[in-house]
């Protein structure tokens, strides 16, 4: 048997990155798993090759900053599989690079309304779905290395990120006792479309100084980072909630 047989998970920002490699990991694991995003077209080609493969998967279109929209995400995750296991808040933005003088107001309100308020509105909502069914469950908040380091040019991107620590583990300190874990992954530089936005605007010599501090010498892989969220979801994390596991390659050591 697979080890998350007749388990329900969702994952948003499924269309691309890290969001991808995960709700593809977690269908190979037995998982039925609701992709949740944007891009539509992107979610139907995944829930298609997932199908192809055996697994099984449902989309749907999602604003993660909408609460009606986050509402309807868990609804549909509970209404087409009858439950929820795990869920990975994983939908973000932030590729733009601004000195904070000359940073828009407008910009760090999207940058907001999506990576910390798209983050507690996705927890509140899946939180009261596993509450409600009453079998406990894990959520893993999808952060980066950014979470804990000032990154001169994304001031808003960094300030949402830490933001989701502290929402971490508060609802960790709140739902523990419930048998729902929370924990935070925090990536380095990972080998996605949103990290090829960011070296298009940082510069190529620029991006690879960051992959020179990294102790690995490499930037990250989307597998790599759905494995630890994979683990944290799993019974062999049972004991851990309120946690940040920082997958990296040793760049937060270089700084």
């Amino acid at each position: 048997m697979s080890a998350f047989s007749g388990k329900v998970a969702l994952v948003t920002g499924a269309s691309s990155g890290i969001g991808e490699a995960t709700a593809r990991l977690f269908a190979k694991r037995g998982a039925s798993v609701v992709l949740a995003a944007r891009r539509r077209d992107r979610l139907d080609a995944l829930v298609e090759e997932i199908e192809q493969t055996g697994g099984t998967a449902s989309a749907i279109d999602t604003d993660v900053a909408d609460a009606a929209s986050v509402e309807a995400m868990v609804a549909h995750a509970v209404d087409t599989f009858g439950r929820l296991d795990f869920a990975v808040n994983n939908a973000g933005l932030g590729t733009k690079v601004y000195p904070v003088t000359d940073m828009p107001d407008d910009y760090w309100d999207e940058v907001m309304a999506v990576n910390l308020r798209g983050n507690f509105l996705c927890l509140k909502h899946e939180a009261r779905a596993m509450l409600a069914a009453g079998n406990g469950g894990a959520i893993v908040n999808v952060g980066s290395v950014s979470t804990f380091l000032g990154t001169p040019g994304a001031t808003a991107y960094t300030a949402s990120k830490a933001g989701q620590l502290g929402l971490t583990t508060s609802a960790s300190g709140e739902l523990a006792s419930q048998g729902i874990r929370v924990n935070l992954v925090c990536p380095g530089v990972i080998d996605t479309p949103l990290h090829q936005a960011i070296k298009a605007n940082l510069g190529a010599e620029a991006f690879d100084g960051i992959r020179q501090r990294k102790h690995l010498q490499r930037f990250g892989q989307p597998e790599e980072i759905a494995t630890c969220i994979a683990f944290l979801c799993s019974d062999e994390a049972s004991f851990i909630t309120g946690s940040t596991l920082t997958a990296d390659g040793g760049f937060h050591l270089s700084i």
